[in-house]
């Protein structure tokens, strides 16, 4: 997806929701259980009941890639369900010397069709710049991210680290092939990030069961074509673990996408 589409499908909706698909095969409904691919059918059920609220979809691969063989297979048909008109994340954190990040890539580009990948920057440019070679797909390199340990190097520095990554990789693509993740935990951090980043969009997580808010992130963050895509994934893929999970999904997804309508 071009960055033209992508933000095309912002004004649209008017919204930047990102539902993460965390399906985590021990908390899904139990009564989905006895199907014969219990983790694409609840995906196939979250996707029916938030795809008018959100702009994109982030499966974690962990959760794929945990049961083996049937979990990739879960998430081929998840790949494949998935409108076209949604933007599509491979929360997959790779980035290893370039021979291994151009299997990478080719895995979660070519394989599996996905438009982005998000990728870990430690390794540097020559980890990540097979990423770059397709065209129309993205990198979303992690800088700021919204879990607790990110104190533990991410703000450390005469320059704080996650600084430096963004100044550093700023050559490395353009604003229509390279995103950064920025934790929605952070978000007086925005400020200083758009001054290093004004034309990038920012794949937001934290927003949900870790805490973040849209109003701070919003406040911050948004730029001319807003910038951003805001991702929940447990606050609104497990709203519910019973038969209404669907219907609790989509309710809050229609919340978040209803306080991001203020921004259009």
């Amino acid at each position: 997806m071009t960055r033209k589409q992508l933000v095309e499908q912002i004004h649209l909706k008017e919204s930047f929701l990102c539902v993460g698909l965390d399906s985590d095969i021990n908390r899904i409904p139990k009564h989905l259980l006895s199907t014969a691919d219990p983790i694409f059918e609840f995906n196939k059920a979250i996707i029916d009941a938030t795809k008018d609220h959100c702009i994109a979809y982030k499966p974690n691969i962990a959760f794929y890639e945990s049961l083996g063989s049937k979990g990739w297979d879960s998430l081929g048909k998840t790949i494949d369900y998935i409108p076209n008109t949604h933007f599509t994340i491979a929360d997959a954190k790779r980035g290893d010397i370039g021979n291994t990040s151009r299997q990478y890539a080719k895995t979660f580009f070519e394989t599996f069709a996905f438009d982005s990948i998000t990728v870990a920057p430690y390794m540097g440019i020559d980890s990540v710049s097979p990423f770059l070679e397709y065209d129309d797909k993205w990198v979303i390199l992690l800088a700021l991210t919204s879990n607790k340990g990110s104190n533990d190097f991410q703000h450390h520095g005469n320059e704080p680290l996650f600084e430096t990554v963004i100044k550093r990789s700023q050559d490395w693509g353009s604003p229509s092939n390279l995103m950064y993740v920025i934790g929605a935990t952070h978000p007086e951090s925005f400020v200083r990030i758009r001054e290093l980043a004004p034309d990038h969009f920012y794949l937001v997580p934290g927003v949900g069961a870790q805490g973040g808010s849209v109003s701070a992130v919003c406040n911050y963050g948004t730029n001319k074509d807003i910038g951003l895509l805001i991702n929940s994934s447990r606050g609104i893929i497990f709203s519910s673990e019973g038969q209404d999970f669907a219907e609790a999904a989509a309710e809050s997804a229609k919340q978040l996408h209803f306080q991001m309508k203020e921004q259009f």
